[in-house]
């Protein structure tokens, strides 16, 4: 896919009975395609920029393009649909159903999405291609997620995000709580699998560290124009 995957436009945000807006941006863009690491301290506003993408937050103005539409217009209903479909979401907590197994987990985005799921074709064996190409035991599968190390909970997260190929992934703060070896081999794992499948790829960290394998490095400091943020 060619064009932008994120175009932002005038943006201006604040939490409700916040006096002062936590963002700012005149204008972030991203290339379909491109994989691009953003940075920041805590409460600079990377997990509210974030929930705009999402459309799970409105922006006081501004626009917010995902492949050429303006997500702000959208009804609150349409936004989760377009966010189901277009959108694979890895959280810093990852946000697994405990009492699913590891490989429902992956195939729940199928579940709410026709689109991704006419994409996986069979969602069953691209769930498990996922798996395997993640490095996840087949015999861990059938396990419930909340009995999974947190190394496997993140790759289970990983394969659910790119199940059914959306067109942009969002990573926020997702090897957190790995250590520094196991950090950058999840990163590599991520910028392979996006790379397979042509997805945009943010990927929000506070530790810059991470940053030499993406094609652009961003601070968020450096596109928004509040000093100091108030929220995260």
């Amino acid at each position: 896919m060619n064009g932008s995957a994120i175009r932002i436009a005038d943006l201006l945000f604040r939490w409700p009975r916040q006096p002062r807006p936590c963002l700012d941006i005149p204008a972030f863009e991203i290339a379909a395609g491109e994989r691009v690491f953003l940075h920041g301290p805590s409460g600079s506003g990377k997990s509210s920029l974030l929930g705009l993408l999402g459309g799970v937050a409105q922006p006081e103005r501004g626009a917010i393009e995902l492949f050429c539409t303006d997500i702000t217009r959208l009804s609150a209903r349409v936004r989760d649909q377009f966010r189901a479909d277009h959108i694979g979401f890895i959280f810093q907590q990852f946000n697994l159903l405990p009492w699913l197994s590891a490989l429902d987990n992956v195939l729940l985005p199928c579940t709410f999405s026709a689109t991704r799921r006419q994409r996986a074709d069979d969602v069953r064996a691209e769930a498990m291609r996922l798996l395997t190409h993640l490095d996840l035991a087949p015999d861990l599968w059938p396990q419930p997620a909340a009995e999974l190390s947190v190394g496997q909970q993140q790759r289970v997260a990983a394969a659910r995000a790119l199940i059914g190929r959306p067109e942009l992934l969002i990573a926020d703060e997702p090897t957190s709580a790995l250590d520094a070896p196991r950090q950058q081999a999840f990163v590599d794992l991520l910028l392979r699998e996006s790379g397979a499948a042509g997805a945009a790829l943010l990927f929000v960290s506070h530790d810059d560290r991470l940053a030499a394998h993406f094609d652009r490095t961003v601070a968020l400091a450096d596109i928004n124009r509040i000093d100091g943020a108030a929220s995260a």
